[in-house]
């Protein structure tokens, strides 16, 4: 398995770590950033690390002139992501950037040295952080925590746009649906008198798992789907539109260009907002400030966006008090 790209100051071209370092100058600066499961191939493409690169240029640092970037990926096997985390901390990168409770936890128990910049729920309780003020170790980052409710509360979203759901798949993990969050959407099912059901995943989250579950939810006949924010489903956010597409079943997404790409309707945080404060971070740190004395940044704005187009595409109406509490309608 390739999990690791290595991007040369000249031209883009591939070579090994220690032949490109030998040629960086004493002022070029190193980041790593690692995945869970975007491909290595798609880094060069995916919207959000086009939104960190250019922010990190804004701020004066631009690959291939005074920093160098190395890419990696666990690509979806999750029983990875501790050798994932060693390998790239044996590399030493002046600053780690990555995503996602897992695999941030997998970098802290890795090194305690290298600053790691990290995007997560709310990093107190996942035990990444002790403080949000004074994180006091060698991670820090943006929180997108906005509660436990979340959980229900997008397939209470759901049930409101589609009031007569009765059977209803949950898309994620098996410990996602079991942690405190899981919970409180299980029991917000109950109230709401729908079946919910996990479809998970396996050890290896990649394209044809997807096939795979979807081509089980088609068999279950769901008439409503609740797709999960972890970070694989958003590696692969646009692929699981399509998949849903194909089965004309309404679904609520964690993430906004899902909405945007013809998802029903989406109820999340500004990822592209998060990303930019996560590289405004990294250039901090590049500049000497330390993770330890850096206060983890919580995102404050969640927002619910409609996609009235896809809406009548299944016959479905929405209720004019849902449109007006939505803070984008997409026609």
């Amino acid at each position: 398995m390739k999990r690791r790209e290595f991007i040369g100051l000249i031209g883009g071209a591939a070579m090994s770590p220690m032949a490109a370092r030998a040629q960086q100058s004493a002022s070029t600066k190193r980041i790593a950033i690692a995945s869970t499961a975007l491909k290595i191939a798609d880094f060069g493409s995916d919207p959000n690390l086009l939104v960190f690169q250019r922010e990190l240029s804004l701020r004066g640092y631009s690959e291939g002139v005074n920093l160098t970037i190395d890419r990696y990926s666990a690509e979806g096997r999750t029983a990875s992501y501790g050798d994932l985390a060693r390998e790239v901390v044996s590399s030493r990168p002046d600053v780690i950037v990555t995503t996602g409770a897992p695999l941030t936890l997998q970098f802290k128990a890795a090194t305690s040295t290298i600053p790691i910049v990290t995007i997560t729920g709310d990093p107190i309780r996942l035990g990444i952080v002790s403080s949000i003020a004074r994180p006091g170790g060698n991670i820090t980052g943006v929180s997108v925590d906005a509660g436990l409710e979340i959980w229900a509360k997008r397939l209470e979203l759901l049930a409101q746009a589609v009031p007569k759901l009765v059977n209803v798949a949950f898309v994620g993990r098996q410990a996602a649906w079991e942690n405190a969050g899981g919970k409180l959407m299980r029991e917000g099912a109950q109230k709401l008198g729908i079946s919910l059901v996990l479809a998970s995943f396996g050890s290896t989250i990649n394209e044809a798992e997807y096939r795979r579950i979807f081509d089980s939810l088609q068999r279950d006949q769901v008439d409503g789907i609740v797709i999960s924010e972890e970070n694989e489903n958003y590696a692969h956010r646009f692929l699981l539109v399509d998949l849903v597409a194909q089965l004309r079943v309404p679904a609520i997404y964690t993430f906004r260009d899902q909405a945007e790409a013809g998802g029903l309707m989406s109820y999340s945080w500004d990822v592209k907002a998060g990303v930019r404060r996560q590289a405004m971070q990294v250039v901090e740190i590049l500049k000497g400030a330390k993770p330890a004395d850096m206060p983890y940044f919580q995102e404050a704005r969640f927002e619910l966006v409609i996609n009235l187009k896809t809406a009548k595409a299944l016959g479905i109406e929405i209720a004019p008090g849902m449109l007006a509490l939505a803070d984008a309608v997409i026609e």
